[in-house]
């Protein structure tokens, strides 16, 4: 295996829910997956406006708590996340310090008034965490609409999608690996 993939929680993230997603990342990249212990990051951390962490503090804090070089960070959070140009993100990710991040807030069945469902968030979760590791790893936004790399507007969209690339986003991450 590769370079690891470092899962970092934010705050108190369900471990068998990390566990689950560490082993099913494993299988997809072929990288080393580990959960790290849990980084605090307190709610005075959030925009008081809008009740949301702004995803540059959460990357600053991330990569802060875990300077050591190689492999990529993977924040996971139960906050929902934002950036300067997008009300609201589920996930994200900066190649060049090796470091994505994704929240489980509008993942959450609930939040769209449905009945709590796990398989469900997990399944959201693991194909946005796909997602921004591919992005961390260079891939691109796809315009196959059920490849993990395509760019999700809404919930509606991730839950349309795979939790794999498509044959052509495997083919350019492959030769960005050789």
């Amino acid at each position: 295996m590769e370079s690891p993939i470092r899962i970092v929680p934010i705050n108190a993230v369900d471990g068998g829910f990390l566990d689950r997603l560490a082993l099913c990342l494993e299988e997809r990249f072929l990288y080393s997956v580990r959960v790290e212990r849990p980084l605090s990051v307190p709610r005075s951390a959030l925009n008081n406006t809008r009740q949301q962490l702004f995803l540059a503090t959460l990357t600053a804090k991330v990569l802060r708590a875990h300077p050591e070089p190689g492999g990529m960070l993977l924040a996971v959070t139960e906050y929902d996340l934002y950036k300067t140009s997008h009300r609201f993100i589920f996930g994200d990710a900066d190649e060049g310090q090796g470091v994505a991040a994704v929240s489980l807030h509008r993942l959450r069945s609930e939040f769209y008034g449905e009945t709590p469902d796990d398989n469900v968030l997990f399944q959201r979760a693991l194909k946005e965490t796909v997602h921004e590791l591919g992005h961390a790893l260079g891939l691109k936004h796809c315009f196959n609409a059920r490849c993990a790399m395509y760019y999700s507007n809404s919930i509606f969209e991730t839950d349309n999608k795979m939790s794999h690339f498509c044959e052509t986003c495997d083919q350019r991450l492959s030769r960005t690996r050789n």
